[in-house]
Order: structure tokens, then sequence, then C-alpha cells
């Protein structure tokens, strides 16, 4: 219950001060290029890796990515880089 209080008071100081919830919240942001390339800041891990799918951990849940000849290209702790064709992207 705390948890969620906490959550609820970081979301409206971040509203009020016009602060990106990414930063504040720990949200994950994604950033598409195309539908060849996607950045994922603030993951919380890799759960499945294959050239068809990549299921990324995040503070929100899991986020699927679907595609053809997907590549992990760059893998750092707070962002993952991903390449190939992109098909969708899914939150579970």
């Amino acid at each position: 219950m705390k948890k969620k209080k906490l959550q609820q008071v970081k979301s409206t100081m971040s509203e009020m001060f016009e602060l990106p919830k990414e930063i504040t919240l720990n949200m994950p942001k994604l950033n598409l290029i195309g539908d060849s390339q996607m950045l994922v800041e603030n993951h919380r891990g890799i759960i499945e890796y294959t050239p068809n799918l990549i299921r990324v951990n995040s503070t929100v849940g899991v986020i699927k990515v679907h595609g053809d000849q997907l590549n992990l290209r760059n893998i750092a702790a707070e962002d993952i880089m991903i390449t190939g064709k992109i098909k969708s992207i899914e939150f579970i």
C-alpha cells in the first residue's frame, strides 16, 4: 500500500514540475527508428532472446518485440539497442 501511495506522489510531482516520468518513476523509454532499430532505456534485464522474439523486463511489465533477424546490438546497465526487422511491440 505504501509503495502505491509513493508512486502516486511521484507521479503527481512529476506532472506538477513537468519532469520526465522515465526519470522520476523509472519508467521504460522506447525510441523507435523506423522498423529497424529500437532503444529501450530503463530496462530490468533480458528474459528471452531469439531471432524472432526478444522479451525485456521493465518496471511496467514485460516488453515483447516480435520481428525477423532481431539482434541485441548494445546491452548496457540502463539501455538496450535492438536491431532487425521489427514487426510488433507488445506490453504484457
